[in-house]
């Protein structure tokens, strides 16, 4: 079968693999389709998670399909529920990120089923967009870990498709005032669309002046500063973050769900001074599926703005490599089951 796999920084291939063999409490997905995540990118710049290993990596944590196959210990699942899978725990091993396994396949074998893998996914909600769901967690968790309140002002920079689960997390929760700020104006109209009460381009706007005029100003021993309540930093641009840092409010509130791959100066004088709180954000909400009943309730199709069949992998990975004007870019792989 196909799997795409990386063999080296820059080689990523799609691959003819032999078929995994599921064991008794293992399970076959037909995937319908998988998105492509950053991490992706930087998997296949560095040659694997963490560099090269010694066995190619497959990629693909982003999908849904249709159980094809249930070991005879299996319970949760039966054979033809559609489902989205969870691409794995630190305790039980990962799906395409650095397991035996990747999404970006037609037949994904998911070990252990019944350990919460697989998630039903309701009548009415397609496979297609339903593949979303795990960066819609992430997005989720991020908005989480910013202890946003009701009446909280919350600026979201970085409306990728992390950044947009976010806006539209916000926004599910009845949040009226979020910011979103992107260069690209494809990623801004999406915010817009996800409900972000206004949209900045960091590159034509004063976002600071912006957000003061916004969100109103509180006192600093240096000078007032925006009253933006929390911010969710979903760019990986070191600048953003010290920038956060350096005109955040005294209380403010950051959550960092971006790739930082670098060490970023930061100054604790500031932080100390403003009792201001950074917290990272990895992964999803307690209640994974809390990203698929979002999905079943709302319609957030728009985030996928590009969908690549298998075949052409290389168009998507160069949509994505140059500059990003998109949402999320979704491989088809089965579209018998879109």
């Amino acid at each position: 079968m196909r799997q795409v796999r990386v063999h080296g920084p820059g080689d990523v291939r799609v691959d003819d693999v032999a078929a995994a063999e599921p064991g008794p409490r293992d399970a076959v997905v037909r995937v319908a389709a998988c998105g492509i995540c950053g991490s992706d990118l930087s998997y296949i710049r560095m040659g694997g998670v963490a560099g090269p290993g010694p066995e190619p990596m497959c990629l693909g944590h982003e999908m849904a399909g249709v159980v094809d196959h249930v070991g005879p210990e299996v319970g949760t699942v039966s054979v033809g529920d559609r489902v989205v899978v969870q691409p794995g725990s630190e305790e039980l091993g990962r799906i395409g990120g650095g397991g035996p396994e990747g999404g970006l396949t037609p037949e994904l074998l998911v070990r252990e089923a019944d350990a919460g893998f697989l998630h039903l996914v309701p009548d009415g909600l397609p496979l297609g967009v339903a593949a979303f769901a795990e960066p819609l967690a992430v997005g989720m968790r991020a908005v989480e870990q910013a202890r946003v309140d009701p009446y909280d002002k919350v600026a979201v920079f970085g409306c990728g498709p992390i950044g947009l689960a976010a806006i539209a997390s916000l926004v599910d929760l009845g949040h009226e005032d979020v910011v979103g700020v992107d260069l690209s104006p494809t990623r801004r109209a999406l915010a817009e669309q996800l409900g972000a009460a206004t949209v900045l381009d960091p590159e034509s706007d004063d976002v600071w002046g912006a957000l003061a005029d916004l969100h109103g100003t509180e006192p600093f021993m240096f000078g007032p500063t925006p009253a933006t309540n929390a911010f969710i930093e979903a760019t990986g641009s070191a600048k953003v973050l010290t920038d956060i840092i350096e005109r955040g409010r005294v209380g403010g509130r950051m959550s960092v769900v971006a790739l930082h791959y670098e060490p970023v100066p930061t100054s604790f004088l500031l932080l100390l001074m403003k009792e201001f709180t950074i917290t990272g954000s990895m992964e999803y909400p307690r209640r994974f599926a809390d990203a698929i009943d979002l999905l079943a309730r709302r319609d957030l199709s728009s985030v996928i703005t590009h969908r690549v069949a298998l075949e052409h992998l290389d168009q998507a990975l160069e949509l994505l490599s140059d500059g990003g004007d998109c949402g999320k870019v979704m491989v088809s792989i089965d579209d018998s089951l879109l």
